[in-house]
């Protein structure tokens, strides 16, 4: 069977987001703030085959772990479709 996976990538929230702090920067010369932080990551849609969600889930968090994040300043979370 095929599942869709999410993959969402993020920046450690103990390390400096720095494309996140000019995305900031842009919505308050927009007038925009209110808006107190801005994390900017990535979200990666898989199509995996496997028999089960929980197989998905492994193939996709290996697959995090060896190439979509890196462990130093990313975290990454999943979700099977």
């Amino acid at each position: 069977m095929t599942y869709t996976v999410q993959v969402k990538v993020m920046p450690l929230k103990e390390l400096l987001d720095p494309q996140g702090k000019a995305v900031m920067g842009g919505l308050q010369n927009l007038g925009l703030g209110n808006i107190q932080d801005v994390r900017v990551g990535k979200n990666i849609t898989l199509q995996v085959e496997a028999s089960t969600p929980d197989q998905a889930k492994a193939i996709a968090e290996e697959a995090s772990r060896k190439l979509l994040a890196n462990p130093v300043m990313e975290y990454f979370e999943i979700i099977v479709n």
